[in-house]
C-alpha cells in the first residue's frame, strides 16, 4: 500500500493504487439499462471533483505560514530550557551548602557517639579483666582445696570469659592469664585422675575408696575440662570394675566354656545391680556409666569367647554351639530393652545391620497344627505385611564371635538332610507308590511337605545365627538337597519304559474285545507319575519362594548369591519327564491299532460301514487312560493341557505316516478311511473331557493343533479319493487341497492310488510342471504356502462326504 492509505486508510476505488478506469466504470454500468442514469452519476463525479478542489485549496492556503510559526517555537522552547538548567543549578549549589552545614552541626555529636563506645568497651573489657584475674586466683585455691563442687562453676565461668580476649592475646599480661588458666585445666586434670586412682586402685581386686561427694563433683569438673580427662575416667573405672571378671573367667577355668555361659551374663547382672547401688549417683546421668560398662562387658566376653573357641574348636558341637547362641541373643535382646545404644558410636563396636522384616512364612511362629507348618503356600503370599520390628543395636554385639564356628551347625544340617533323604527313599520303598485316588486327584508326595518344614526350620535357626556368609553356605546346603530330592525321589521313582514284545496282528486286533488289551502301565503307575509330576509343580512353585525369602534374609551385600534358578529348572525336567512318560505311554498302547491300520488290505474293501475295529481299539486306549490322568492332574491343569497338547503332536504325524503306508487303496477304502479319520478327529478334539460328567471347552491351542492334524489327513484321503484323470486336474486339486511342494509326499499319495511306475513317472513330470514360483528370498524346496481350505469348509465337506456314505449304506 502507498504511505498516504497507511496514514488514511480509504474503501473508496478511486484512492487504489492498481485502479482501473474501464473496471471501475463497468462497476458503475453492468447493464445497458444502467446507462439512463449516467447523467446522474457524472453530476456526483463533479460535484465530488469540486469538493477534492475546496479542499486542496484550504490545505495549501493554511500551509503558507507554517515554516514561520515553527521556527518561532522552537526558540521559545530553547529559551526555556536554559532558564530550567539555570533553576537547577542553583538548587544543586543550594543543597551542597546545606549538606556542609548539616556536617559542621553533627561533627561533634558524633565524635561523642564514638567516645561513648570506646568508653563502654573499656569498661566491660575491664570488668572481665577483673573477673579474669579474680577467677584465676580463685580457681587455683580452689583447686588446691579440692573444691571440686565451687570449680565446676567456676571453671566454666572463666573459659567463657577468656573467650573475650582471644583478640587481646598479643598483650602480655592478657597471654598470662591465658596460660595460668590452662595450667589450672591440666593441674584440675592431673590432680582429679588421681583422686580416682586412690579411690579406685587398678592393682589389686579389692575397692579400697568408693563414691564421695568430692569424686563426683570431680565427675562434674571433668565435664568441663578436656573430653580426653572424661574418656579416661571412664576408662579407668570400667577397666577396675571389670578386673574381677577376666579372673573368674580365665580361659583355664571351667566357668568360661560354652557350656557354662549363662554364669557370665548372670556375673554382669549382678555387677549392673551393684553398681547403681553403690555408684548410681557419682556420675552424671549423661555419661550413662550403666550401658558402658554393659558394652565393655559384651567387647571383652566377645574376645574371650572367640579366643578360647579358637582353641577349643574340635570340643565344639551343634548342641553346645546353639545353646551358647540362643543365651547369647537373649541376653542382647535383655540390653536391647535396658538400654538405649547411644554409647556403642562412641567405642570400635559398630551397629550392626538387621534384617530387613518380611512376609516369609518359613519366619512364622510354629504355633499351628502340622498343616499350618507346611511349607509356604501362594494364599501367604498375599498376606499383608508384618510391621517393621524395631531394630535392636546390640544384636551381634556378643554373638558376632560365634560366626566363624557357624560352619559346625552347616554340616550338621548338611548330615541331617542327608539323612533325611535317605529314609524318604527306604520309606517309598517300603511303603511303595501312594494308592490311587481318583476322587481328590494327584496327591503331593508327603516327603516333600516334610522336607520343606525342615527347610524352614534350618532357615528361621540360621538367620538368628547370622545374616551373612553362614546363609550363604546353606543355601548351597539346600541346593544340594533339592536337586538329590528331585532325583533321588522323583526321578528315581518314575516307572520304567519297557518295549513291548511283539505286537497285534491283524486277525487278533479285529477278533479282540473290548478291555482284552491291557495299557503298558497300569492303573498305579499312572497316579504315581500323576503324583510324582504334581510333587515337582509344588516343588518348583516353593523353591522360587524359597529363593525370594532367603533373599529377604541375607545381607543386602549377598543378594545376588542366592539363586536356585538351576533347583527349579531340575524340577522342570521332572515335570517334562512325567508328562512325556504319560504321553509314549499313550502313544505306545495306539501303536497296535496303528500298525493293524496300515496292514490291512484296503483295496479289498467292498462297502463303507462303522468305524473300523482300529479305531475302536485307539478309541479304548484314549478312554482308558485320559481320564485317569485328567483326574489325577486336577490341581494342575495347565500341565494336563500340555499332556493333550503333546500327546496330540505325537500321535497325528504318526497316524498321517501310517496312513501313507495303506497302499494301495480303492475308492471304498479311501472312503472307509475318511470316515475313520473324521471319528479320531472328533475324539481327539474330545480328548480334554472326554469320560468327564463335566464337558469343558477344549483348550484354544489344542484345538488349533488337532484341526489343523486331522485336516491335513481328511485331504490327504480326499486327493486320494479324487480321479487321476485328467492328470492336470488331478495335479492342481492335491496342490489347492495339501498346499505341499514337496515331490515326496506326492509319490506318496500317487502310491496310495496304486498308479503303475510310468504313470507315475508322468505324473511326477507334469507336478513340477505345475508348481507356482517360489516367493522371493525363499529357497523354494519347502512346504508351498497355498490358500488352503478354512477348517469351516472342510467340516462341511466332510458332512456331505458322511450323508453321501450313509445313502450307499
Amino acid at each position: 500500500f502507498p504511505p498516504s492509505l497507511q496514514v488514511f486508510p480509504s474503501q473508496d476505488p478511486l484512492d487504489r493504487a492498481d485502479f482501473n478506469a474501464v473496471e471501475y466504470i463497468n462497476a458503475l454500468f453492468p447493464t445497458e439499462q444502467s446507462l439512463a442514469n449516467i447523467d446522474e452519476v457524472v453530476n456526483k463525479i463533479r460535484l465530488k471533483i469540486r469538493r477534492l478542489d475546496d479542499n486542496i485549496r484550504t490545505v495549501v492556503r493554511g500551509q503558507t505560514n507554517v515554516g514561520q510559526d515553527g521556527r518561532q517555537a522552537l526558540e521559545e522552547a530553547q529559551k526555556a530550557i536554559q532558564q530550567l538548567f539555570g533553576k537547577i543549578k542553583d538548587i544543586k549549589d543550594k543543597a551542597e551548602k546545606s549538606e556542609q552545614m548539616v556536617k559542621e552541626i553533627t561533627r561533634d555529636i558524633k565524635q561523642l557517639d564514638h567516645a561513648k563506645r570506646h568508653l563502654t568497651t573499656s569498661i566491660t573489657t575491664l570488668n572481665h579483666l577483673h573477673m579474669l584475674a579474680g577467677g584465676v586466683d580463685s580457681l587455683e585455691a580452689m583447686t588446691r582445696r579440692r573444691q571440686y563442687g565451687e570449680v565446676a562453676n567456676l571453671l566454666q565461668g572463666v573459659v567463657n570469659v577468656l573467650e573475650h580476649f582471644n583478640k587481646y592475646m598479643g598483650i602480655p599480661q592478657i597471654r598470662q592469664l591465658s596460660e595460668r588458666v590452662k595450667a589450672a585445666q591440666n593441674e584440675l586434670g592431673q590432680q582429679i585422675l588421681a583422686d580416682f586412682e586412690e579411690a579406685f586402685p587398678s592393682q589389686g581386686t579389692k575397692r579400697t575408696g568408693g563414691p564421695s561427694n568430692v569424686l563426683r563433683d570431680a565427675c562434674l569438673v571433668a565435664n568441663v575440662l578436656d573430653p580426653r580427662i572424661k574418656q579416661e575416667i571412664i576408662k579407668k573405672f570400667i577397666k577396675q570394675h571389670l578386673s574381677e571378671y577376666l579372673v573368674l573367667f580365665q580361659e583355664n577355668q571351667d566357668v568360661a566354656w560354652l557350656d557354662k555361659i549363662d554364669r557370665r551374663y548372670a556375673w554382669i547382672k549382678r555387677q549392673l545391680v551393684d553398681y547403681e547401688e553403690k555408684y548410681g549417683r557419682m556420675f552424671p546421668p549423661e555419661w550413662c556409666m550403666t550401658e558402658r560398662i554393659a558394652v565393655e562387658f559384651c567387647h571383652v566376653t566377645r574376645a574371650e569367647l572367640a579366643k578360647i573357641m579358637r582353641t577349643r574348636a574340635k570340643e565344639i558341637e551343634v548342641k553346645l554351639l546353639l545353646f551358647a547362641i540362643q543365651r547369647t541373643t537373649n541376653f542382647e535382646g535383655l540390653l536391647a530393652k535396658r538400654f538405649s545404644g547411644c554409647t556403642l558410636a562412641d567405642g570400635t563396636m559398630k551397629k550392626p545391620e538387621v534384617p530387613p522384616p518380611s512376609t516369609n512364612p518359613f519366619l512364622e511362629d510354629e504355633t499351628g497344627t502340622e498343616t499350618d507348618e507346611i511349607a509356604i503356600e501362594k494364599s501367604d503370599m498375599d498376606k499383608p505385611k508384618k510391621p517393621k520390628v524395631p531394630d535392636n543395636p546390640f544384636h551381634g554385639i556378643v554373638s558376632k564371635c560365634f560366626e566363624p564356628h557357624l560352619y559346625v551347625y552347616i554340616e550338621s544340617q548338611d548330615k541331617n538332610l542327608g539323612e533325611l533323604i535317605d529314609r524318604f527313599v527306604a520309606d517309598f520303598k517300603a511303603q511303595g507308590p501312594p494308592k490311587p485316588n481318583v476322587d481328590e486327584g494327584g496327591a503331593v508326595l508327603p516327603s516333600c511337605a516334610d522336607l520343606f518344614v525342615y527347610y524352614k526350620k534350618c532357615m528361621v535357626q540360621c538367620s538368628q545365627l547370622s545374616t551373612g556368609e553362614p546363609m550363604i553356605a546353606l543355601t548351597t546346603i539346600f541346593q544340594k538337597y533339592l536337586r538329590e530330592y528331585a532325583w533321588k525321589i522323583l526321578s528315581g521313582n518314575l516307572p520304567k519304559t519297557t518295549s513291548s514284545s511283539g505286537g497285534l496282528t491283524i486277525t487278533s486286533l479285529l477278533k479282540e474285545k473290548e478291555g482284552s488289551e491291557v495299557a503298558k502301565f497300569t492303573l498305579e503307575e499312572l497316579c504315581l507319575i500323576c503324583s510324582i509330576l504334581s510333587t515337582a509343580e509344588y516343588c518348583l512353585a516353593t523353591t522360587q519362594q524359597l529363593e525370594e525369602k532367603l533373599k529377604e534374609k541375607v545381607d543386602a551385600s549377598l543378594v545376588e548369591r542366592i539363586n536356585l534358578t538351576g533347583e527349579m529348572d531340575t524340577f522342570s525336567i521332572v515335570i517334562s519327564n512325567s508328562i512325556q512318560l504319560l504321553v509314549q505311554d499313550l502313544d505306545a498302547a495306539c501303536d497296535p491299532a496303528l500298525t493293524a491300520m496300515s496292514k490291512m488290505q484296503w483295496q479289498n474293501v467292498e462297502h463303507v460301514g462303522d468305524q473300523s475295529p482300529y479305531v475302536t481299539s485307539v478309541i479304548l486306549h484314549i478312554k482308558q487312560n485320559v481320564p485317569i490322568i485328567r483326574d489325577n492332574l486336577a490341581s494342575t491343569r495347565k500341565y494336563f493341557t500340555q499332556f493333550c497338547i503333546k500327546f496330540a503332536n505325537s500321535f497325528i504325524p504318526k497316524f498321517i505316516n501310517h496312513l501313507f503306508k495303506c497302499k494301495p487303496i480303492s475308492m471304498v477304502g479311501a472312503e472307509q478311511l475318511l470316515l475313520d479319520t473324521h471319528s479320531l478327529k472328533m475324539v481327539l478334539l474330545d480328548l480334554p473331557s472326554i469320560g468327564s460328567q463335566v464337558v469343558r471347552k477344549a483348550p484354544a491351542s489344542y484345538t488349533k493343533i488337532v484341526v489343523k492334524g486331522m485336516t491335513r489327513a481328511e485331504m490327504i484321503l480326499k486327493v486320494v479319493m479324487a480321479p487321476h484323470e485328467p492328470p492336470v486336474v488331478f495335479v492342481d486339486n492335491y496342490i489347492k487341497l495339501l498346499a505341499d511342494c514337496s515331490t515326496d509326499t506326492f509319490q506318496k499319495i500317487l502310491d496310495m492310488k496304486g498308479l503303475k511306475r510310468s504313470e507315475q513317472s508322468s505324473m511326477l513330470d507334469l507336478f513340477r510342471l505345475r508348481l507356482p514360483a517360489p516367493p522371493p528370498g525363499g529357497d523354494g524346496t519347502g512346504s508351498l504356502s497355498l490358500s488352503a481350505p478354512t477348517p469351516e469348509q472342510e467340516s462341511s465337506r466332510i458332512r456331505k462326504l458322511e450323508k453321501l456314505i450313509k445313502k450307499r449304506l
